[in-house]
């Protein structure tokens, strides 16, 4: 066997097993010792480009941890060519001594010559194969070999990526399924959405997720994080004009070859990472949220693949999001309805009928009276028409407990009720200051007008407001007072609650609930803001308002 059919026959064998290897890792491997030990140089090594051609990985053969670890990555192309297509094998039989002294100096790796060339898939180039240090020159032989590698190196690429597209649709697959479940098996919101950002962080590979969603004084704010060392990212708001927001708005996701890149970063502290995608959370009424997943830099970049799967299971864990939610509204329907039911059974049956025993007994009284009978009888008599107004105040009190979140009760006394109950949390007593049209409100008579003027539903909500005020003032601001002015006009009514405490916490999310609170206000056409006292004195107020016609 002469020396070219046993080149060509290693070359043969070298590009069957090259083409069969799937996984990226192992192919890479393959890669480089092929080309080594097909053009019989000292060193090799694939560098595979990002999309503005800087080489952001590096795998080699021949050489030392050290001259490993003393690779510049990422790479820009041109430091080492500048004269050079992209496109072009080069040959360099006599290298200068500083020729690449940007990669690897001299007299860490002497290089007496060299060759490179590219790797072609679908007419874009993905890398390049280097080889260096040959006992003797590269020839016209070496060079078409190289090719011919290059060319396996394609199929094996193409063969790679379509292996890495079914195991990312797995992922996402899995991610979608776990998302699914959880919502179905009907967890909290709060713990849905950290389920869909950890679930999104694995599928994606990221190494950060974001989940950002509508928050206080109409901003948006990053509310659940996954991976090492998120939580710093927890309230990070997003402005109007940035990224995240134009995603919501056009409810198409994007991708980002890397943040450090971008000429424009309206999140600063974004810019430490590499590549990026963003996918919307979008439900019937519009833009719901949107996740944000990113990568370290001189990772690899996200791709079109990548963006549809995300944006896919995004749309599905919205969908899940609202059935869970549709669902549950319609269990505490279901309840409250069966709560009223047993409420009308007690008033309608029960009270009437020892309201009716009540009268029968009372008339026998009335009867016996005239017949002057013992004292004894008249004394049961009585005990029993007692029994008969106490088994009466008690069923009334259960049928008041059935009812939802004292409903049947005034305002005023619900919120009356709500200071009291904050007095254990906040170590004092609040004020409460009501007033309608203008004048204090104080007298029992000025409650049913109060109820009459805002109706029940926006009364829930007043109450709600109040009730996470005070919760807020308790939890985060440690403030020593904390004035809550309720005043109601034909046209309007407004809550403020104002603390002596520290402030607005930077920290403050989803988690506060002060995001629902603003949803209360929106629900109603209304307003919510959170912030410094205007009176300039430490301490926040927040102002939740609401039309009443």
């Amino acid at each position: 066997m002469t020396n070219k059919d046993s080149t060509f026959r290693k070359l043969f064998e070298l590009t069957v097993v090259l083409t069969s290897k799937l996984d990226r890792v192992d192919a890479l491997t393959f890669l480089t010792q092929a080309a080594r030990d097909l053009s019989r140089a000292a060193q090799s090594g694939v560098g595979i480009l990002d999309s503005r051609g800087s080489i952001i990985e590096f795998a080699t053969c021949g050489l030392t941890p050290e001259q490993k670890d003393h690779l510049p990555i990422p790479l820009a192309r041109d430091s080492v060519f500048p004269n050079v297509s992209a496109t072009s094998v080069n040959v360099m039989n006599s290298v200068p001594e500083d020729a690449f002294a940007e990669v690897l100096p001299s007299s860490l790796l002497p290089v007496r010559n060299f060759m490179g060339l590219p790797v072609l898939v679908h007419g874009q180039v993905w890398g390049r194969i280097f080889v260096a240090n040959k006992p003797e020159d590269f020839t016209e032989a070496d060079v078409s070999n190289m090719r011919l590698l290059a060319q396996a190196a394609a199929v094996a690429v193409h063969n790679t990526r379509l292996y890495a597209q079914a195991q990312s649709r797995s992922r996402w697959l899995t991610a979608s399924q776990n998302i699914v479940s959880s919502l179905l098996e009907g967890n909290e919101e709060e713990d849905a959405l950290q389920v869909i950002t950890d679930e999104m962080l694995t599928a994606g590979r990221a190494d950060i997720a974001l989940m950002v969603l509508p928050s206080i004084n109409d901003a948006w704010a990053c509310e659940f994080v996954a991976g090492v060392g998120a939580k710093e990212y927890l309230g990070l708001t997003f402005p109007p004009e940035g990224r995240a927001r134009t995603v919501i708005r056009e409810q198409a996701g994007i991708i980002v070859d890397s943040m450090q890149r971008m000429a424009h970063v309206r999140v600063p502290v974004l810019r430490r990472f590499g590549p990026s995608l963003y996918a919307p959370l979008i439900s019937n009424s519009g833009g719901r949220g949107v996740i944000v997943l990113l990568r370290y830099p001189n990772s690899p970049e996200f791709d079109l693949n990548d963006l549809a799967m995300a944006e896919n299971v995004a749309q599905q864990a919205t969908i899940a999001l609202e059935l869970a939610e549709a669902r549950k509204t319609k269990e505490q329907a279901a309840e409250l309805d069966e709560r009223s039911r047993i409420s009308r059974d007690l008033h309608d049956l029960a009270i009437q009928q020892l309201f009716a025993s009540g009268m029968h007994i009372t008339a026998v009284r009335e009867e016996l009276a005239a017949s002057n009978p013992p004292a004894a009888v008249t004394e049961a008599l009585d005990k029993a028409l007692g029994a008969i107004d106490d088994s009466v105040g008690q069923i009334r009190r259960i049928v008041q407990s059935l009812r939802d979140e004292g409903s049947s009760q005034a305002l005023v006394d619900r919120l009356r009720h709500e200071t009291k109950m904050a007095l254990q949390s906040l170590g004092f007593a609040p004020s409460l200051l009501i007033t309608f049209n203008g004048a204090t409100v104080a007298a029992e008579s000025d409650f049913m007008l109060i109820d009459d003027a805002v109706g029940a539903d926006i009364s829930d909500d007043v109450v709600a407001v109040v009730r996470e005020g005070l919760s807020n003032a308790a939890r985060h601001a440690h403030a020593s007072s904390v004035a809550i002015t309720i005043t109601v006009t034909l046209d309007a009514i407004e809550v403020l609650v104002v603390d002596d405490g520290a402030g607005i916490a930077p920290s403050l999310s989803r988690r506060s609930g002060l995001s629902n609170l603003a949803a209360r206000a929106r629900r109603h056409r209304g307003t919510f803001s959170l912030k410094k006292r205007a009176d300039g004195h430490s301490g926040a107020q927040m102002t939740w308002r609401a039309p009443l016609r």
